[in-house]
């Protein structure tokens, strides 16, 4: 559990200091409102490509 939260990182001077994915400029939120939408996790990674599996599990498990 632990190697999928280490995914999630907050850096003060990216994002406005809000999670993101990998040090990526997608936010923890980005992903989420995407789930919240209706999109499947297929989905979500081809409408971002740089994301991996564990990177949405990890956004879920954040929230």
């Amino acid at each position: 559990m632990s190697n999928l939260l280490s995914r999630i990182t907050i850096n003060p001077k990216q994002c406005g200091g809000r999670p993101c994915i990998r040090g990526m400029r997608i936010r923890v939120s980005d992903v989420l409102d995407l789930f919240a939408a209706g999109l499947n996790a297929e989905q979500i990674l081809e409408e971002m490509p740089d994301l991996e599996a564990d990177d949405l599990k990890a956004a879920l498990l954040y929230a």
